[in-house]
């Protein structure tokens, strides 16, 4: 069982809400990933994002744009990348996501980045720029390596094609909760997009991720889905270059909110 899959499993079994936490590569430093990886894990985060540095991230703000910057500054390529994840399967299992955008990956040969991806340990992929209708393209490559093929939902998506992009989807569905790009605030109409999101969702766990900046925000939007994704406010936070210590209870503050009875 791909190790998204049996993470949710283990959840539902304890009534639990997800965390996922973003973490870009290469940053702050070259080496710093695998180490910020297992606080976050000691914390409680429960998947690992793992975004792969590029030079022209669409789908992120400036938060994440700034660290993706600073992480190719640091010498980052997807072939670090593949070796941090290396480092973090040496002693652990928790779930990592790798998203990232297509430039790097025809650079590096997609049959071949599949391959090392799935070999270095990777559990799935988050490829914001294909569509449901180019999806097609990448599926079977990824299901050959046992890697999930996580796609996005967002406030402008039809009830049919939510209904279409779940089928297709696997690990779980991905819940853009505003329009813009990461990093922007929540919407305060957010909860009932979410109840409708999840009344279409048969196949995936849902999980929701842009604008959640507190363990407060985390409370607020978990109760229609299976767990959120915290990317720039975590990014902001470890600019500040903070201890392993510190990392764990920013993780563990966020969980906590997400087993608070709302």
């Amino acid at each position: 069982m791909n190790r998204i899959d049996a993470k949710f499993q283990n959840l539902r079994g304890r009534s639990e809400k997800a965390l996922a936490v973003f973490v870009t590569a290469g940053f702050p430093h070259a080496d710093a990933t695998p180490t910020i990886v297992h606080a976050l894990e000691d914390g409680g985060a429960d998947i690992i994002e793992l975004g792969m540095p590029f030079s022209d991230p669409l789908a992120d703000g400036p938060v994440i744009q700034a660290s993706s910057a600073a992480a190719l500054a640091n010498g980052a390529t997807l072939e670090s990348v593949l070796e941090d994840v290396r480092m973090i399967r040496s002693s652990s299992d928790v779930p990592v996501v790798l998203m990232g955008y297509l430039n790097p990956i025809l650079s590096f040969g997609e049959d071949e980045f599949f391959r090392e991806a799935a070999a270095a340990g990777v559990d799935g992929m988050i490829l914001p720029e294909v569509s449901l209708e180019e999806f097609a393209r990448f599926s079977d490559r990824l299901r050959t390596h046992d890697l999930s093929g996580i796609l996005l939902v967002t406030p402008v998506t039809g009830s049919e094609r939510i209904k279409a992009i779940d089928e297709r989807s696997s690990g779980f569905l991905y819940c853009v909760s505003t329009t813009g790009v990461t990093g922007m605030p929540g919407s305060s109409s957010a909860g009932d997009y979410l109840k409708m999101v999840k009344g279409h969702v048969r196949k995936n766990p849902l999980m929701v991720g842009f604008g959640i900046a507190t363990p407060d925000d985390a409370k607020r939007l978990c109760s229609s889905v299976d767990g959120v994704i915290v990317g720039s406010a975590f990014i902001r936070f470890l600019a500040t270059s903070p201890s392993s210590e510190a990392i764990g209870g920013w993780a563990a503050r966020f969980k906590g909110a997400l087993r608070e009875k709302t």
